[in-house]
């Protein structure tokens, strides 16, 4: 597998970005909601902090991810009606606008709520903004509101990978999968 993108398929960076960054986020969407059985309140308080860096890294990755595309073409679209490639695109620019609004909207949160931020335990970040007691609340809201709707996002675009291979039967989903062949005669989508 090439590491870039070709004609036929994704390449090995974009597609391990594109993984990485997914398990990063199905994770710790799944952990964020778990934070309320931690227990003890030190044990809650070292989760929020894994939380932010796992957050903080995603950050990183999906502006890593967005240079890499820069410079790397993408393979054109599968053969499909023009509206779907139309719905496709948007798709993932909206995609990626939550995606980086998420972890930025939880560093605003951290920010306004007054407590530092560090990535790891290795270094502290800058505040986004100044303590804000005011707007903590509306601040959390933001970001919680920004998840679920990329739990929205993420079940489209899903719903519409496997709609490509169990109906159409064509290899969207597999130029993206990091294992496996693509189809050698995918059929002709109807590029209404």
């Amino acid at each position: 597998m090439s590491l870039r993108n070709n004609d036929r398929q994704w390449g090995a960076v974009s597609k391990f970005f594109h993984w990485i960054i997914a398990l990063a986020i199905i994770g710790n969407g799944i952990f964020g909601l778990m934070m309320d059985l931690a227990g003890s309140p030190m044990r809650k308080l070292n989760w929020l902090a894994l939380h932010k860096s796992i957050g903080l890294t995603v950050l990183a990755l999906v502006l890593l991810r967005i240079v890499w595309r820069a410079f790397d073409r993408r393979p054109p679209d599968a053969p499909m009606p023009r509206w779907q490639a139309l719905a496709a695109h948007a798709m993932h620019a909206v995609l990626y606008v939550v995606i980086l609004a998420i972890p930025l909207s939880g560093w605003w949160f951290n920010s306004v709520t007054g407590k530092p931020l560090q990535w790891f335990k290795q270094f502290n970040l800058p505040a986004l903004a100044e303590k804000n007691d005011a707007l903590r609340h509306f601040a959390h809201g933001v970001h919680e509101y920004l998840f679920w709707f990329l739990v929205l996002l993420l079940l489209a675009h899903v719903g519409g990978a496997l709609k490509h291979h169990v109906f159409d039967q064509d290899n969207v989903l597999r130029r993206m999968l990091p294992f496996g062949r693509l189809r050698a005669n995918p059929p002709e989508g109807d590029r209404r």
